[in-house]
């Protein structure tokens, strides 16, 4: 069984891209806490992917390459709205960094990942590093599609 195990944060206002990034489309086919399943087109490559409820910062996750043309039609079916956003690559330490940053609805929202080899795997937090959210659901991209940042509370 594949396992992702990350931890998520927010990005202060100090970081700013040194690349063009690569947008992705994105959409759930389900997003029940149990399992949700994603489809997602990324840099002209559609993919599915089916991650399991999670375990604290870990949790099942397998992904499979699909015909684009298949991911297309499939974010037809997803819930609905699609969530754009850029993905922008960080190298630090041997650890690589996506950092998102939405559009539409979640626009506003920047948020840097990092899956780790282990729970207890340590890593160097980069300057522009906010605040940790990797237990906070709202910042479940499952979940905002449904709760968008712009309406949350500020």
């Amino acid at each position: 069984m594949a396992k992702e195990i990350e931890r998520k944060f927010l990005v202060k206002d100090s970081w700013s891209p040194r690349d063009e990034g690569l947008k992705i489309a994105q959409g759930y086919l389900s997003t029940v806490p149990e399992r949700t399943v994603r489809v997602r087109i990324k840099g002209g490559k559609g993919y599915l992917t089916i991650k399991g409820k999670n375990q604290g910062i870990s949790r099942a996750e397998f992904e499979y390459e699909i015909p684009v043309r298949d991911a297309e039609e499939m974010l037809k079916l997803a819930e609905q709205p699609i969530l754009s956003k850029t993905r922008y690559l960080e190298q630090q330490d041997g650890f690589t960094w996506e950092i998102d940053v939405f559009e539409g609805e979640n626009q506003g929202l920047i948020v840097a990942e990092i899956e780790l080899p282990d729970e207890q795997a340590a890593f160097a937090e980069p300057a522009w590093l906010g605040e940790e959210v990797s237990g906070d659901v709202r910042y479940y991209n499952a979940n905002l599609i449904k709760n968008p940042f712009s309406q949350w509370e500020k």
